[in-house]
């Protein structure tokens, strides 16, 4: 339904939560190398469970090899804590790429900066949090994707 990409992750169990979460959407879940990690890291493992094999994976060098093979008109939507943009104002749209940064940094100020529109955050209440789990963060932006979808599962 989505494309999941994870620029660099670092922690483990955030990338085997992200494959629960697309093995769950029937997403597919793209890595950006290089990874914080292994891929046999028995973290990945134990979060994905039984269902990693299961998960469409793509592993790509880079972003920009990402983006040469995806398909023409293909929609990214970058997501950040330095974006102006709520999530909640995008309207998404099957097969679009949901894209997200590293842990520590997210994604790197250029890209955002280039996103325009496309450059969303979640909300968040003043005051609170700086910042969500990675994989939390995918969760609520990919369910309401979803949701504006409204399959029926």
């Amino acid at each position: 339904m989505f494309h999941i990409v994870l620029i660099e992750p670092e922690i483990p169990h955030n990338a085997g939560a992200a494959g629960r979460l697309a093995l769950a959407t029937d997403s597919t879940l793209h890595l950006i190398e290089p990874l914080g990690f292994s891929l046999e890291d028995k973290y990945v493992r134990r979060t994905g469970l039984d269902y990693w094999q299961d998960v469409k994976l793509r592993v790509w060098p880079s972003f920009d090899e990402l983006l040469a093979t995806a398909e023409v008109g293909a929609r990214f939507w970058f997501l950040s804590t330095k974006a102006s943009r709520s999530s909640w104002q995008a309207d998404f749209q099957p097969g679009d790429y949901l894209v997200f940064g590293r842990e520590t940094r997210g994604l790197p100020e250029p890209l955002i900066a280039a996103a325009g529109e496309r450059a969303l955050r979640i909300p968040m209440a003043p005051g609170g949090t700086r910042s969500l789990n990675l994989a939390t963060a995918i969760a609520i932006v990919l369910y309401e994707a979803a949701r504006q979808q409204a399959p029926d599962w």
